[in-house]
């Protein structure tokens, strides 16, 4: 199945939009389980935004009542390879310290934004941090880190769509796709 893409180009789907909004639901679920009622959720930017959006609406019919901050992590710059290190673009602005939170991103492939962003939050004197991915591709890790709650094992394709781009593009589609190499 292919959706459409800007410019004229086919993206593949590789998790649809109904597929993506039952999982969230689903993690949402798992979340409000295992954390305490009013986590302060820290997205990172720019590519986890849409995904932290249904997730914190999912979270709120699930019973919580999370706080909501934002982080922007780079390590990607406009390629399709990660530089291998990490800036902040735009840093969080509520006190960290004592608090539960919970850390959302799009991806983890290498582990080196999440693992910054975990050990970032610890630094600064979070009682608990915990992690979300929507995809995990298992095997790309380059540092050692696993992510608490994940919405799907993903194929090792340079995915787009739902908040993820390529050079800028694609972010809004409402599927997870694929660009063809």
């Amino acid at each position: 199945m292919n959706g459409p893409a800007p410019h004229g180009a086919s993206i593949p789907v590789l998790y649809s939009a109904a597929e993506i909004g039952e999982r969230v639901r689903g993690l949402a679920a798992e979340i409000a389980a295992s954390m305490v009622p009013q986590p302060l959720i820290i997205p990172i930017l720019k590519g986890s935004f849409i995904f932290a959006a249904d997730l914190l609406r999912a979270l709120h019919e699930a019973g919580m009542t999370p706080d909501v901050d934002f982080i922007s992590l780079s390590s990607y710059g406009t390629g399709t390879q990660s530089l291998g290190e990490v800036r902040i673009i735009r840093d969080t602005e509520v006190d960290i310290a004592g608090r539960d939170v919970l850390i959302v991103d799009d991806i983890l492939e290498s582990g080196r934004t999440l693992a910054y962003a975990r050990d970032l939050m610890v630094s600064r004197g979070a009682q608990k941090v915990r992690s979300c991915v929507l995809l995990r591709k298992p095997g790309k890790l380059a540092v050692e880190i696993t992510a608490d709650f994940v919405g799907f094992d993903c194929p090792d394709r340079f995915v787009v769509g739902y908040g993820m781009d390529a050079a800028h593009a694609w972010r809004q589609l409402p599927f997870v796709g694929y660009l063809e190499t």
